[in-house]
């Protein structure tokens, strides 16, 4: 059965559907020796040559998903063009397996980060649709005020013009030194949203750290730079 090369890969638990889309339009993948940049071209998955950067795809893989402990300093991405640690490092020579990260998390920002190589999964968590909630422990520094709580709470604009939804944001605590300690709830999601938003209120983030993907909150035993396998309930809370 012929089937579309994007769906190829993903199924091989490569890359979500959008990511296996991005592999084969940055023409990193070759079919039967030959460099193809249409994700949606089809092929008889049983009787091709899948490469990805001249390594063969396999069969479907057992699908496995890991909770890390993302520190900073530490790229959330397959590779860094400048040469930086990326997450997959942390991983390297200790899982067989062919993960890939589930979203993003700034190189500034710290803890929990999803890697997997179930493509149906990684596309639920990653696709906007789902609105996947997302929770963040946030330290800044500013003179603190309600006006404040009420920008951050607001419609902020982002530098490319996109205004954000307004989003939960609570106050844990005020520190007399002008510090204090913010939660955030996000949905969509932007780059260095929370960042932006603190900005608009006038405020500097010090530390950033998600917590939690939808139900599924940081395990605390984990140190940064460490992970686990996400046991069968924590797989049925994501989905």
């Amino acid at each position: 059965m012929l089937e579309r090369l994007q769906n190829i890969i993903a199924h091989a638990g490569v890359a979500s559907r959008r990511g296996a889309a991005e592999l084969v339009g940055e023409g990193r993948v070759t079919v039967d020796g030959v460099e193809v940049r249409e994700p949606g071209a089809r092929f008889d998955s049983a009787s091709v040559c899948v490469r990805i950067d001249g390594r063969r795809i396999a069969a479907e893989e057992p699908k496995r998903t890991i909770m890390l402990y993302k520190p900073v300093g530490v790229i959330s991405s397959r590779r860094d063009d400048f040469g930086g640690k990326t997450v997959l490092d942390l991983i390297a020579g200790k899982i067989p397996e062919r993960l890939v990260p589930v979203g993003r998390l700034d190189k500034d920002s710290e803890g929990l980060m999803l890697m997997s190589n179930d493509g149906g999964l990684v596309n639920r968590l990653t696709h906007p649709r789902y609105e996947h909630e997302k929770t963040y422990i946030v330290k800044v520094a500013g003179k603190w005020s309600e006006e404040k709580l009420a920008i951050l709470r607001g419609s902020v604009e982002m530098p490319d013009g996109y205004v954000i939804r307004p989003v939960p944001v609570e106050v844990v605590h005020v520190f007399p030194d002008h510090t204090l300690v913010l939660k955030f709830v996000l949905k969509e999601g932007r780059k260095r949203q929370i960042r932006y938003m603190c900005s608009a209120a006038h405020l500097v983030v010090l530390t950033l750290k998600r917590v939690a993907v939808g139900r599924l909150e940081l395990d605390r035993r984990l140190r940064p730079g460490e992970w686990r396998d996400l046991t069968a309930q924590e797989l049925e809370l994501l989905k």
